[in-house]
């Protein structure tokens, strides 16, 4: 994950934490109210492809308008087998950094500010820069949660 990051030139700062039951918890572990923890999920796209969405984690994927913003009918989060074959990680420590494949990032337009996000690892967050973030990955910005 860090090579990926350096290699997009994005500062990244890697923390470890106890592991967590949920996002609620991770967000009191880490101080911070859970929006400023982001869900990163990797969605199957009907062609079999792959897209990470990145959204608040007080918020949930708008499944209607992720679909328009990605310009399909048909989007769904894949079993944690198959999240795991498409990234490279287990379900809860998903983020595009690193994945086994380069997917395309959405980020919704809450996210914001200093944020933390998986780090490929249980037990670990990122903390990361919402503007590095975007940049280094070319992200789409899009109001895709609700």
């Amino acid at each position: 994950m860090s090579t990926d990051a350096a290699g997009r030139g994005i500062p990244v700062a890697i923390v470890a934490r106890p592991n967590a039951d949920s996002l609620e918890q991770a967000a009191e572990l880490l101080g911070v109210h859970p929006s400023a923890l982001v869900k990163s999920l990797v969605v199957k796209r009907h062609d079999g492809t792959f897209l990470f969405a990145l959204v608040p984690g007080d918020r949930q994927i708008s499944w209607a308008k992720l679909r328009a913003v990605v310009g399909v009918n048909k989007l769904q989060l894949p079993s944690p087998e198959v999240a795991l074959d498409a990234t490279g990680y287990e379900r809860g420590t998903i983020t595009p950094f690193g994945s086994t494949t380069a997917w395309p990032v959405f980020v919704d337009s809450q996210v914001t500010g200093r944020v933390a996000m998986g780090a490929g690892e249980h037990g670990f967050s990122a903390w990361v820069d919402t503007g590095d973030l975007v940049r280094g990955f070319e992200a789409t910005v899009a109001d895709i949660s609700d």
